[in-house]
C-alpha cells in the first residue's frame, strides 16, 4: 500500500516521541512494513553509528550524557535534513538537554528541529507501564543518580506534550492499533488537528 504524497506545506517525516519503552520502535516497524516508500530512521541506531559502532551505554560511560544529547542533536539535525520522506524512531531523551548543574531541561534545539521538519507523536503511557517493560533491558543505561525513573519521566511529560502536534494514550494499544490511528492522523487529517 503506498501512501498517499504528502501536502505542499505538509513534512515528508513522521517522528514518534515518548518514555523508553511506549513503543516508538514497534510503531515505526509497523509504519515502515506498510509504507513502504518511507525510510524508517532509527535515532539511537544512527547515533551508535556515527559514534563509530559504540553503544549507548558506552557512549553516555566515556562521554557522559551531555556528549550524548549534542551528539543525538546532530544526528538529528543530519537524518531529518532531507526531502526523502521517513518515519523517525526517536530516542526517550529526545525532549532532553543538561543545564549547567547536569540537571535535565527541556531541549529547545532539538524540538525546533522535531517540530518544524517533523510532524510529531507522542505515545503517552503511564511510567509504572515503562519501568515493567524495561525494567530487564541491559543496553539502557541509567538515565540519572538524583532521579527515579519515575520522576524523570513526570518532569518529561510536558516537555513530550508540549513537543508534540498529536498526543495519543498508548498504554491501551496494540502496537497495530497505534500504526493505524498514527497513519489515519499523518496521512488523511488536517495538519492543524
Amino acid at each position: 500500500m503506498n501512501p498517499p504524497t504528502p501536502e505542499v506545506g505538509r513534512t515528508p517525516h513522521l517522528a514518534l516521541i515518548g518514555g523508553r519503552g511506549c513503543g516508538k520502535s514497534s510503531v515505526t516497524i509497523h509504519l515502515a512494513e506498510q509504507y513502504p516508500d518511507f525510510r524508517r530512521l532509527d535515532l539511537d541506531a544512527l547515533i551508535v553509528a556515527a559514534a563509530g559502532g559504540r553503544p549507548v551505554a558506552q557512549i553516555v560511560a566515556e562521554e557522559g550524557w551531555p556528549g550524548f544529547r549534542d551528539l543525538e542533536y546532530s544526528v538529528l539535525k543530519a537524518a531529518t535534513d532531507t526531502s526523502e520522506s521517513a518515519f523517525v524512531d526517536c530516542g526517550g531523551g529526545i525532549v532532553v538537554d543538561l543545564g549547567s548543574e547536569g540537571r535535565e531541561i527541556y531541549s529547545e534545539r532539538k524540538a525546533e528541529i522535531l517540530r518544524s521538519r517533523c510532524r510529531v507523536v507522542y505515545l503517552r503511557c503511564n511510567s509504572d507501564l515503562l519501568a515493567a517493560r524495561i525494567q530487564d533491558d541491559p543496553n539502557r543505561p541509567t538515565l540519572s543518580s538524583r532521579k527515579s525513573f519515575h520522576a524523570l519521566m513526570e518532569s518529561r511529560e510536558n516537555w513530550y506534550a508540549r513537543t508534540a502536534h498529536r498526543v495519543i494514550a498508548a498504554d491501551a494499544l496494540s502496537a497495530d492499533e497505534l500504526a493505524a490511528e498514527i497513519a489515519r492522523w499523518f496521512f488523511e487529517d488536517d495538519p492543524g488537528e
